[in-house]
């Protein structure tokens, strides 16, 4: 067997390093934009909470509308990393509509929607496309590795990107602080266009293109009670997203700026959790490795209902939860990238990864309004046990799978699906 590569191994082979690169850069800037898009609506065009909600759903939206057509159509093409760079250069170019509208006088919220839509639309291109690409940048033995410095660089931009989102929105104001999103996209395409991968061929067939996805995660158990599990708790953790700002500010008396200190504090154990899992997977497997970010992600969370008393106690059992559970995502995200890039074949990933797409990211908008009308029928607190404590029995779906049982990932061969089997025929 294959010696897999450390991660030095990994950024010292020049394809990989400015691949990383492109991911490293895009990721800081997303959390810039995450803070200073909702900030511009409010304190410049005085959002209202149903604004502010219209906002976010724009943003969302085109999960459950792109995502599976979007698959076909790039599974269907023959370069996607020219569909990457399209999709920063387009990404770039939406944001920067935005301090522009402002400068002229012209900006509306309106604007914002659309750009907040455009933006989801464009980057469900790019992660697609980047479902190929990292099978094409990364050698199989090196997938868990490869999604640890992937994801690490994503834990670095938790902790650092919320604190200089929130700077340059202090120093430039909220409109000018876009600008560094914008230069970020255009930072990760540069790098994207210095890379020379060679890509699988694209998809020629025409039947049963959007169902392909579906189909073959069903045929998969390993894939689809895992992505099923995890589907579970994102339902259950955006009942909880929902509210936790709400109840943590309110109910406890927290102040948004030591709220905020605390979150990109406690990110820290996301950045842990990209370090650990790769020694982990090598421990107890990356079935079991992912069993236990199922559990670790979610589980540290009920300590926000818990807590309570003085308020250095309040503060600490808030810092733990957003800890240890920053630690479980890392965990649980690239345990579950590593399998799915051995299991799904090159001509399909790009219409598994929507499929994956529309069950994982379509399930939150109706977590995030079952946790408001359950909030507002039964109490926050009492909602925010009921989507913390839920979301731990995600897991019971794993009950029989085999993902618990696998120590190792598979060789990834395409040869083993039939160019006429019924997935992509059918």
């Amino acid at each position: 067997m294959t010696e897999p590569p450390t991660a030095w191994t990994l950024l010292r082979e020049r394809t990989f390093r400015r691949y990383w690169s492109a991911q490293t850069i895009s990721y800081v800037g997303d959390q810039v934009t995450l803070l200073a898009l909702p900030l511009l609506a409010v304190l410049v065009l005085k959002a209202t909470p149903i604004e502010m909600g219209l906002l976010t759903a724009a943003g969302l939206a085109a999960n459950l509308v792109l995502s599976l057509p979007a698959g076909v159509w790039v599974d269907r093409r023959r370069h996607r990393r020219y569909v990457m760079i399209v999709s920063d250069v387009a990404r770039a170019l939406l944001l920067a509509s935005v301090p522009v509208a402002y400068a002229f006088g012209h900006l509306s919220l309106i604007q914002l929607y659309v750009v907040a839509f455009g933006i989801g639309c464009f980057s469900i291109l790019f992660d697609l496309s980047n479902a190929t690409m990292f099978v094409c940048v990364v050698p199989s033995t090196g997938f868990v590795q490869g999604n640890s410095l992937i994801n690490g660089s994503r834990a670095m931009s938790f902790v650092g990107g919320p604190a200089l989102g929130g700077f340059l929105v202090q120093l430039l104001s909220a409109p000018v602080a876009l600008i560094a999103d914008s230069v970020s996209y255009l930072g990760s395409a540069f790098n994207l266009l210095r890379i020379r991968p060679t890509e699988p061929a694209p998809e020629h067939h025409t039947q049963g293109q959007l169902s392909a996805g579906l189909k073959f995660l069903m045929s998969s158990r390993v894939l689809w009670q895992g992505i099923v599990a995890v589907a579970t708790v994102n339902l259950f953790n955006y009942m909880f997203s929902a509210l936790v700002i709400l109840y943590v500010t309110t109910s406890l008396g927290v102040s948004p700026g030591l709220l905020g200190t605390i979150i990109g504090a406690a990110s820290v154990g996301a950045l842990l959790g990209s370090m650990l899992t790769s020694p982990l997977v090598r421990a107890i497997g990356v079935g079991p490795a992912y069993v236990v970010g199922l559990i670790v992600f979610p589980l540290p969370l009920v300590l926000v209902p818990a807590a309570g008393g003085p308020r250095p106690l309040v503060l600490l059992l808030l810092f733990l939860a957003e800890f240890v559970s920053g630690l479980g995502v890392m965990i649980l995200d690239i345990s579950y990238g590593s399998i799915s890039a051995a299991l799904v074949p090159a001509r399909l990933r790009a219409r598994v990864a929507g499929t994956t797409r529309t069950l994982n990211y379509g399930i939150r908008p109706i977590g995030a309004l079952l946790g408001g009308a359950l909030g507002s029928a039964m109490g926050v607190r009492h909602t925010l046990w009921l989507a913390t404590i839920g979301a731990v029995f995600g897991v019971l779906w794993l009950i029989g799978s085999p993902i618990m049982r696998l120590r190792t990932l598979p060789e990834p061969d395409d040869a083993r699906q039939p160019e006429t089997d019924p997935v992509s025929a059918g």
